[in-house]
């Protein structure tokens, strides 16, 4: 139904979208999610041509958008767009909001689409409203309001740009209610969303958005509970990081310390935990030979609370945990009285030993 190839799209020197090719059929709920900035309300806009691509192809039914002969007003009235900010006109009623676009670009009499417009409006719960100005409304139901009239024009397709980041959280579930009536029968749907329990109930698929691209795709179960990539893991678990790197062994350690211990202060980690990181790192330091490239790490995960610690450390592959390799083993069991797990791996020249924190 919907194809693209390479669609890129650049504003001078900065690339916001690049390579973006997928297909996506007929019947399909996408949800597409990611941190802002990554491209994911500019790949929608450039499937409408709200924004024209820099370079690429676009298919909708096989039809070639991007083609000079394309008649785009046409393909256009077939994909519907739900905005952020609601985009009714305050001058005329509800009712009339829904039947301007039928009237004047499908050729519908009043009447048709007065009928239309007042089954749509009992669909989305507001049949009451109809003869309201918009700012009569409140901003879950001026959005309700906007999927009808998306609706009233017939749409194959419909693509929903956050259409709740600009409610109050109480207004947020009645208008994703909507939405999931909607999918129940089987509109074909786009929809950007930061509502990650939304996003993983209500699709079929999930693009994952990062540098521009679609950097991870699959099933809610596996985007959501078994990410392959490290960027979507990091998304989907709410990682918070920290990161140092020792390039000489007159590193400042107390300068070190003190990044840890606001590190820890702003996401509110226990003074134990900070204790058990501190003296966590320290203790690695101690086993290390070979200063000149040592890459620190901590990872904390928001959404199940646990912390993760990495140390990467150049030089010949030597794994300092194990028994027998470090001549006082006091470093060592401090080491462990600290962690739950701990693994080692030699990649890439480096040693690389992984530590899952304790709490309190």
């Amino acid at each position: 139904m919907i194809k693209t190839e390479q669609l890129c799209k650049r504003y001078g020197s900065l690339t916001v979208l690049k390579d973006v090719s997928t297909e996506i059929s007929k019947g399909e709920i996408i949800s597409i999610i990611g941190p802002s900035g990554t491209g994911k309300s500019t790949f929608l806009r450039c499937l409408n041509l709200l924004e024209k691509p820099s370079g690429g192809s676009i298919y909708i039914n096989n039809v070639d958008l991007l083609a000079k002969d394309t008649d785009v007003p046409k393909i256009r009235q077939k994909m519907g767009m739900v905005f952020q900010s609601f985009n009714l006109y305050a001058h005329l009623s509800v009712l009339e909001n829904l039947t301007l676009g039928p009237v004047k670009l499908l050729g519908k009499s009043k009447a048709v689409a007065n009928q239309k417009a007042l089954e749509l409006l009992k669909l989305v719960g507001l049949a009451e409203k109809a003869l309201n100005l918009p700012d009569e409304l409140s901003g879950g139901q001026k959005q309700r309001v906007a999927i009808a009239r998306c609706l009233a024009m017939e749409p194959e397709v419909i693509l929903f740009d956050e259409p709740t980041s600009a409610l109050d959280p109480t207004m947020v579930s009645e208008v994703l209610a909507v939405i999931r009536r909607l999918a129940k029968a089987g509109m074909t749907m786009l929809v950007v969303t930061h509502e990650m329990e939304f996003a993983r109930n209500i699709s079929t698929r999930v693009f994952y958005m990062d540098e521009g691209i679609i950097y991870e795709e699959g099933s809610p179960e596996q985007i959501f509970k078994n990410p392959q990539r490290e960027k979507t893991r990091a998304f989907i678990n709410r990682v918070r990081s920290f990161n140092y790197h020792i390039d000489n062994p007159n590193y400042d350690l107390y300068a070190m310390n003190a990044e840890i211990e606001a590190f820890c202060e702003k996401h509110l980690l226990p003074p134990r935990v900070c204790d058990h990181i501190l003296l966590l790192v320290e203790e690695t330091l101690l086993l290390q030979t070979d200063f000149s490239d040592i890459s620190l790490n901590l990872a904390y995960f928001e959404k199940t609370g646990h912390l993760e610690f990495r140390c990467e450390a150049a030089g010949e592959p030597v794994n300092p945990l194990q028994e027998g390799v470090q001549s006082d083993d006091i470093g060592l069991k401090l080491i462990q009285s600290r962690i739950e797990d701990s693994q080692y791996r030699y990649e890439n020249h480096k040693n690389m030993l992984f530590f899952k924190v304790k709490g309190e």
